[in-house]
């Protein structure tokens, strides 16, 4: 990073939850060969605050703590942890989820107000449609707030009801001003969206286990994905599903330059990818 001139790594994808929700992700992770067909052992488990330090020794200066709900009742209470946790975090911005139930519009914009910079829609895990109406208009909130949300709306790790990246256009054709960060670039769909990405100037893709060893097989980067990312190389930022990854964090980061060495990109890629869109999406500046 001191080669490149940066002042740490700028992550829009990393999890933090309440100690009670964070035991049963990793109770699902623990028994991921029967619910995922393959091991997926915890690299990063610790406590709350290992974890934190564990961030600040890996040169992370600003992050986005992800929290999200699977039944209604939780996005509420998840978006009140989250705020407690980044008041208390120099290091973690302000975030918010949401949940398609009737008080989704109520604790979103209060979240927005208090000052939540970056929100996370998991529709795999919740479960639900995205195009539901009742997320209508916290869609249409977020768009003309310029909030960045990141959502969950890929096949992977398993196909839902609801994941597919054209389900989700659905929502950027109502709403082509919201600020959209599709996580793990939509894999295995990457080509769609990239597609996306071109389509809708405020759409961005996340790196978030995209290119490394452990989802290669399941989801190959396309033949032409690095003159696809030259063509919008202020568009991809760093994302890593820290803490609950099957490897270490610098094996994301590895394959992120990896991609800079091709023609079109290099440096300027790497830090933008590392740092600057990241900090611009999280207006780290504005802390």
């Amino acid at each position: 990073m001191r080669g490149l001139g940066l002042p740490g790594l700028v992550d829009v994808h990393v999890h933090f939850l309440p100690e009670s929700v964070q035991r049963k992700v990793w109770a699902y992770f623990d028994d991921a060969e029967r619910n995922y067909g393959r091991a997926w052992p915890i690299h990063y488990r610790g406590s709350e605050q290992q974890r934190v330090e564990t961030l600040r020794a890996l040169g992370v200066i600003g992050y986005a703590p992800l929290v999200y709900p699977h039944k209604p009742g939780m996005g509420e209470w998840l978006t009140e942890w989250v705020a407690g946790f980044a008041a208390r975090v120099p290091e973690a911005v302000p975030t918010a989820t949401l949940y398609p139930e009737p008080s989704v519009v109520r604790y979103l914009d209060a979240a927005l107000r208090d000052g939540a910079r970056c929100v996370k829609a998991h529709v795999q895990v919740g479960g639900y449609d995205p195009r539901e109406e009742v997320l209508d208009a916290a869609w249409g909130l977020l768009a003309d707030a310029g909030v960045p949300v990141v959502v969950h709306c890929g096949h992977g790790p398993l196909p839902g009801e609801f994941t597919g990246l054209s389900v989700f256009e659905d929502v950027l054709r109502r709403h082509p001003r919201l600020t959209a960060v599709l996580a793990h670039a939509g894999m295995p769909e990457i080509s769609r969206a990239l597609d996306l990405v071109a389509r809708y100037s405020r759409v961005y893709l996340d790196t978030t286990m995209v290119g490394v060893g452990f989802t290669l097989e399941s989801a190959p980067l396309p033949d032409d994905w690095t003159a696809r990312l030259a063509e919008v190389p202020d568009r991809v930022v760093l994302g890593t599903d820290f803490p609950s990854v099957p490897y270490p964090y610098a094996e994301q980061v590895r394959a992120i330059a990896g991609w800079a060495q091709a023609p079109g990109l290099g440096e300027p890629f790497l830090r933008a990818v590392l740092h600057d869109t990241g900090a611009r999406l999280l207006a780290l500046g504005e802390r």
